[in-house]
């Protein structure tokens, strides 16, 4: 921290207070006041509370999120779908999840029919200010991908000059692909289509050279097909695609507990606190520990939430690396590394800031 340079001492207010003290006490007034106006429930939050339930709009995708032969939705981004319904309710289970298309799930999102979308969105300028969204953390920092048969002969995008491109309607992916190929100066045809599935089926059908999607989805989409061996996903990555919860404009309170919700799972890794070890931690001397798990209990009393919050959200679903393991990391049939979606400490991308 800059250590200011020393001022000549100037004279007092007819107070007997300096202007300056009177300054700092006037700003803490304010941002006491703001802070006040920020704990006001929104809309949404309202909603959320008087229905009892969070709704959450989806994808359908093994590892992100998908229903188990129960019918109990699983994956990645549900979990943190759990995470916000214990920051609200202090039950995992007060959360509706409900599949959605990448073309119905803005509007949706918009109208009114989900709360928060954890379907894979990107986060983007026109989306946040356009369409008005705001956006909590980063949860999956991802890239668009290529996936092709081995049997084209290709090692990299730009050899795919004239191949024909699946592509699915209503994501970045479109102006994506284009864009890659024109700036590499190459031609290719699109084959537009708007189902997921229909997309993967077309292209095992061999409609299309390349299936183009986050390369995420493509690694699962590589699984299901008939003979995974006889494809490749390509090294490039043609696009940042960082994918994060979507809400409404006009609630604040409902972001910052989304946003500090998914921190919780992300500072817990930092700190070494997982699901297994976390109650070992609630003797710790340390502070920082004691804030984030509501041994002191003054940051969800502020918040107006469970001061355990955060404590019973690793207690239920785990640290980011051990969500992210558990669903879509090396020894699942996803098998992503997590590469950019390591802690900022191991070169990663992933950082929370302060629980004080």
């Amino acid at each position: 921290m800059r250590t200011p340079s020393q001022a000549p001492s100037r004279p007092s207010s007819r107070s007997g207070l300096s202007p300056r003290f009177l300054i700092a006490g006037a700003l803490s007034l304010a941002i006491g006041l703001a802070l006040t106006g920020a704990a006001k429930a929104g809309p949404t939050l309202d909603a959320i509370k008087a229905r009892g339930s969070i709704k959450v709009g989806v994808g359908t995708q093994p590892g992100f999120f998908a229903p188990d032969s129960n019918g109990r939705w699983q994956g990645f981004f549900v979990d943190f779908g759990r995470a916000l319904s214990i920051a609200v309710f202090n039950d995992p289970d007060k959360v509706q999840f409900v599949s959605s298309s990448p073309q119905q799930r803005l509007p949706a999102l918009q109208s009114g029919e989900f709360d928060i979308l954890l379907s894979g969105v990107t986060q983007t300028f026109t989306r946040a200010t356009k369409l008005g969204f705001h956006f909590g953390p980063v949860v999956f920092y991802d890239g668009q991908g290529l996936l092709v048969p081995k049997k084209l002969g290709v090692s990299k995008g730009k050899d795919l000059n004239g191949a024909t491109v699946c592509v699915q309607t209503g994501t970045t992916g479109e102006l994506n692909i284009t864009d890659f190929f024109r700036q590499n100066k190459i031609a290719f045809k699109p084959v537009v289509i708007e189902e997921t599935a229909e997309n993967q089926k077309a292209f095992s059908s061999g409609r299309c050279d390349v299936l183009t999607q986050d390369a995420s989805d493509l690694a699962i989409t590589r699984t299901q097909l008939p003979k995974p061996d006889d494809y490749v996903l390509l090294p490039e990555r043609i696009s940042k695609e960082p994918l994060a919860p979507a809400i409404r404009y006009g609630d604040d309170q409902w972001l910052e507990i989304v946003n500090w919700a998914v921190y919780a799972t992300i500072q817990a890794e930092e700190l070494g606190i997982t699901q297994a070890n976390i109650d070992s931690f609630l003797t710790s001397a340390d502070p920082t520990v004691r804030r984030f798990l509501g041994v002191d209990p003054s940051l969800g009393e502020a918040a107006k939430l469970d001061p355990k919050f955060a404590y019973t959200i690793v207690k239920t679903v785990g640290n980011y690396g051990e969500i992210f393991d558990r669903n879509v990391g090396p020894a699942t049939k996803v098998g992503l590394d997590r590469g950019f979606n390591k802690l900022w400490t191991q070169g990663g991308l992933l950082y929370a800031p302060p629980f004080r």
